[in-house]
This record gives structure tokens, C-alpha cells and sequence, in this order.
């Protein structure tokens, strides 16, 4: 047992890891993945290492949207189990040193929920609990973001005699944040899950909370106002509960949700993923140094979540037309590939596989400023299967084994709830985690180890950061510091082998130590110090005095 030891800054020295309870594994034979299989699999987690576990949308839901349409703010999807089988899950976790937090819906409902329902009849005092309007021209500067299915963000309903808002899917009517009943209403709910013991929560969809005309409905300050007065509410009544705001805006916008340190303690760092892969295809650091250094500061107490894929759509709306063009190009050749403004494709494909490019963006995802967070399966390099619909493609079952179902489930094949991916390259007979825990020189074990090292300097999460500017543009350099501890991180973005001169004159004096293997390299001097690369390899080490 390893009891969670109390830190308010426990999230800046975490590695977060992203999982749905209906694909990880399956305890009853009923073809979904379940509480009672998620606790079965703790072991396994913290074995890899991480140490909080974001859990995707596990409420009551008609299923239309994975979860994020919501019915039963209070209650568990009944193929994942119950409310008991939930706190012990949340005991197990807590238990081995894992914090958890889930996704909570804060944008919208389920067009089945009970306030909804209510909200249909004329003269409901539920009415207001949504956005209506006889209008339909309201709101015109808004854009449509699932541009694939949606003309427009309000939908006619024929027994309310009016239109509803949605800045989603027509089934995901917008709650009406203007009304005092709806803020008290998601606070309460909030409330219930902390009560219980989750120690925070990823905030969905929180720029588009309000509405205003002539403006686009994103970032409003009323959404900053509410935000804040529920990081009041939760300081006031918990301890070490982070929120994570997920805002797919510019970074300029997106500090603008850490407030002065009052309202989310995370927020995501969406421009930079598309950039690392850009990167990576250009063989160039340029793309991902711009962005980072247009990223303002942010106050002592927050923190970017950073990451590599997840479980939607790797996003391009916050990139130029030509840079999205670009991306398409290199990384969606099929049609099926893309979704609205991004790629639905998981990680493993995206870097064709290979197993340098996989160890590099991992070794970048760790060494960056801010908290990475992994998406289930990629640790052991799950592919995709682009024929599924929707986003699903990228949330098959986990693979465990190559017995039946991958070992995710007992069931009939025909119950599952996604088939198992059964390609030739990333099949479960081929990619799975007992195979991977077998083979010492896997890239489970590799990541494994990887993640140890992180673990023992917590200058990843809490330290300085600066880039380094070699005359060869492949490589991408950059300084950790935090107190005595020093790291120097360098990664080949080629295909090719590389040589690059580093000027770290500012530390002469030092011996650097390579990390994994603890092998000590010659001291910097006053000249610019030769680092030689294979291809798409990398570097970190720790600057020691002697």
C-alpha cells in the first residue's frame, strides 16, 4: 500500500493517464469493460508507473457521443457497474499512490436527460435550464465546430415550438449558464463525486459556457466569472483537487483560464501536439519552438497538460489553413482519416510505426514544461482502425493477450462493444501487453523505464525551461532546471544521423550524465559542445559537478 501523501502541487509531478472503464477490461463477459475490470488492471498500472487516471465519461449516457452526452449527472453507466464498484475502484487506486479524475461535462446535456425532457414543454419551469429562442439567426458569429455533421448550431424541436442551441452534436442541447439554477445545479454535482473521493476533474467544453451576440461564444469573461466561483467553492471544502480545463484555443486565450492562480489549476496545451508532428515530418524544430516561445507565463500554480494523442480527433484548429493542408497531406492520405478540423488516427500509425519516432515523441512528451498525459494503449503501440465511425477508431479494447478478445473479454465477439483490432501490424495477436512484458527490449519495458527515470526529478514538472539554438535546425535542445538539478534534453528530429554543436558555455564545468544508462560524457568546456544522434534518437542528461 502506498498511501497518497497530501501535496496542493501533486499534478505538476504527475503522469497522467487517459482510459475508458468500457475499454479497458471486461470482468462480467458482457462485451463493455467495467469498474470491477478496471480494479482487476490497477496492479498493471502501477506497476508502468503513472499516478493519476483520467477516467472518460462513466455517467449515465445514451451512448450517441462515447459518454460526453450525459443523462444522469449521479449516477454510473449500469455496463460499467455501480456506484460500490466505483469506490472500490477509487479505494484500489488510492491505495498504490494513483489519484483519479474524470472527464464532467460542463457545455451541455443528453437530449435525454430529465431536464431536457422538461425543458421541451411550454411554460416548463425548466425552460430556461436551456438556450430556446424563436430565432435561429441569434449567435451568427459562433462558428460550427463538427462541421461534418452539423449546418448549424441551433435545431428546430417540434413539441417545444422553438429552436435549442448546440455548439455540438443537435442531440447535445447547450445548458443555459445565465440562469443561477443551472450553476448551482453542475456545483452540486461537482460536490457529489469529490464527497466520494475523486480528487478532480478534466472541465469539457468550458469556452463555450455562455452566449452573447456579436461575439463568437468562446472565452467569454462571464465563463472566467463562473470558473472562478467554482474553484472558490472546491477550495473551500477540499484539499489537492485539480481542474484541467479543456480549451482548444490559442495559448494567448487559453491563461487566461489559470485566472491570477484562482480558477483552473491545468489547462491543455493544444497548438503544440500538431506542431510536434509537424516537426517530426519537416525534420525541423522550427514549428514547435515558435509555439512555445508565443506561450505566455503562467502563475506559480498551474500547469499545462501536455500530450501526444487522446480519445478524439488529433485537432488542427489551431493551426493555419496551409499548415493544416500540410498535416492532411503527410499524415491523412485516406479520406477516412479525417474528422472535422483534425485526424482521427492514434499514435502508432501516425509515425508509421516506427519505434525510434515512438521513443522520440515519448522522450519529448516527458521533458517538456507541463504534465503529460498518455493515452491508454499507446504504451504498448495500439494502432487504429479507420473504418470504425465517428471517433471510435481510436477507442477499440485494450489489448492484453492475443487470447480471445485481445483478453479484454469473455464474451461472444458479436457482444463487444468495438471489435478488437486485428490488422497484420498492430492486431492483438501481434501488439498486447503480455506479450510486451515478456520481451525485456519492448517498448512497454523501454517505457517503463523511461517513466522511472522521470519519476526521480521532478525538475520535468516544476523547472525552468530554455531552448537552445543549434546552427543544425533537426536538432531540438532545450535546458531543465530546478534548485541543484540540471538537465539537458536534446532529440534528432531526422531520419538521418546528425552532429550539433551546443552552446552551453554558461555551464562549463559540468560533466553530463546520461540518464538511462549512467554513463558520464566528456565536461562542457568554453567551446560549444558535439553531441552526435542516430536517426531520430535523443538525449537527457543530468549536469553533475564531478
Amino acid at each position: 500500500m502506498v498511501p497518497i501523501e497530501k501535496d496542493p502541487l501533486w499534478y505538476k509531478t504527475a503522469v497522467f493517464y487517459e482510459l475508458y472503464v468500457r475499454s479497458f477490461y471486461d470482468s462480467n463477459a458482457d462485451g463493455y469493460g467495467d469498474f470491477k475490470g478496471l480494479t482487476e488492471k490497477l496492479d498493471h498500472l502501477e506497476w508502468l508507473g503513472v499516478n493519476c487516471l483520467w477516467l472518460l465519461p462513466f455517467y449515465q449516457s445514451p451512448l450517441q457521443d462515447g459518454g460526453y452526452d450525459i443523462s444522469d449527472f449521479y449516477s454510473i453507466l449500469p455496463e460499467y457497474g455501480n456506484l460500490n464498484d466505483f469506490m472500490e475502484f477509487l479505494e484500489g487506486a488510492h491505495n498504490r499512490g494513483m489519484r483519479v479524475v474524470a472527464d464532467f461535462v460542463m457545455n451541455h446535456t443528453s437530449d435525454q436527460h430529465p431536464w431536457f425532457q422538461e425543458s421541451v414543454k411550454p411554460g416548463s419551469a425548466k425552460r430556461d435550464w436551456y438556450v430556446w429562442s424563436e430565432d435561429d439567426t441569434l449567435y451568427s458569429k459562433a462558428r460550427i465546430i463538427f462541421v461534418d455533421t452539423e449546418k448549424s448550431n441551433w435545431t428546430w424541436h417540434e413539441e417545444a415550438g422553438a429552436y435549442y442551441w448546440h455548439r455540438f452534436f443537435s442531440h447535445q442541447p447547450d445548458l443555459n449558464y445565465d440562469n443561477p439554477e443551472v450553476q448551482e445545479q453542475m456545483l452540486a454535482g461537482l460536490k457529489f463525486w469529490l464527497d466520494l473521493g475523486l480528487n478532480g476533474f478534466r472541465l469539457d467544453a468550458v469556452p463555450y459556457l455562455f452566449e452573447r451576440e456579436e461575439s463568437n461564444g468562446e472565452n467569454l469573461p462571464e465563463t472566467h466569472e463562473f470558473l472562478k466561483r467554482v474553484r472558490s467553492e472546491i477550495d473551500k471544502s477540499y484539499e489537492d483537487v485539480v481542474l484541467l480545463a479543456e480549451a482548444n484555443q490559442w495559448p494567448a486565450d487559453v491563461v487566461d483560464y489559470f485566472g491570477d492562480g484562482d480558477e483552473c489549476h491545468m489547462a491543455f496545451h493544444f497548438p503544440l501536439m500538431p506542431r510536434m508532428f509537424m516537426a517530426a515530418r519537416r525534420q525541423v524544430r522550427y514549428p514547435m519552438v515558435e509555439i512555445l516561445e508565443q506561450t505566455p507565463d503562467i502563475p506559480a500554480n498551474a500547469q499545462w497538460g501536455i500530450f501526444l494523442r487522446n480519445h478524439d480527433e488529433l485537432t488542427l484548429e489551431m493551426v493555419t489553413d496551409e499548415e493544416r493542408d500540410y498535416m492532411y497531406a503527410e499524415y491523412a492520405k485516406d479520406p477516412r482519416m479525417k474528422l472535422n478540423l483534425g485526424i482521427r488516427r492514434r499514435l502508432a500509425p501516425l509515425l508509421d510505426y516506427s519505434r525510434d519516432q515512438s521513443e522520440l515523441f515519448h522522450a519529448m512528451l516527458f521533458s517538456l514544461p507541463g504534465t503529460p498525459i498518455v493515452y491508454y494503449g499507446d504504451e504498448i503501440g495500439m494502432g487504429d482502425n479507420i473504418f470504425l465511425g465517428d471517433r471510435d477508431g481510436v477507442r477499440t479494447p485494450m489489448q492484453w493477450s492475443a487470447d480471445r478478445n485481445a483478453g479484454f473479454s469473455k464474451a461472444d465477439f458479436a457482444q463487444m462493444y468495438l471489435p478488437v483490432l486485428m490488422d497484420p501490424v498492430t492486431g492483438y495477436e501481434r501488439v498486447n501487453v503480455e506479450s510486451e512484458m515478456r520481451n525485456p527490449s519492448s517498448f512497454l519495458q523501454w517505457f517503463r523505464r523511461l517513466l522511472a527515470v522521470r519519476k526521480q526529478h521532478p525538475v520535468f514538472g516544476l523547472g525552468s525551461f530554455e531552448i537552445i539554438h543549434p546552427e543544425n535546425a533537426a536538432i531540438f535542445a532545450y535546458i531543465r532546471k530546478f534548485g541543484d538539478d540540471i538537465v539537458l534534453c536534446a532529440n534528432n528530429l531526422s531520419a538521418r544521423a546528425q552532429a550539433a554543436e551546443l552552446d552551453l558555455s554558461s555551464l562549463e564545468g559540468k560533466y553530463p550524465v546520461e540518464m538511462l544508462g549512467k554513463e558520464r560524457f566528456p565536461r562542457i568546456g568554453e567551446l560549444p559542445y558535439l553531441l552526435t544522434f542516430g536517426p531520430h534518437s535523443f538525449y537527457w542528461f543530468q549536469l553533475v559537478d564531478e
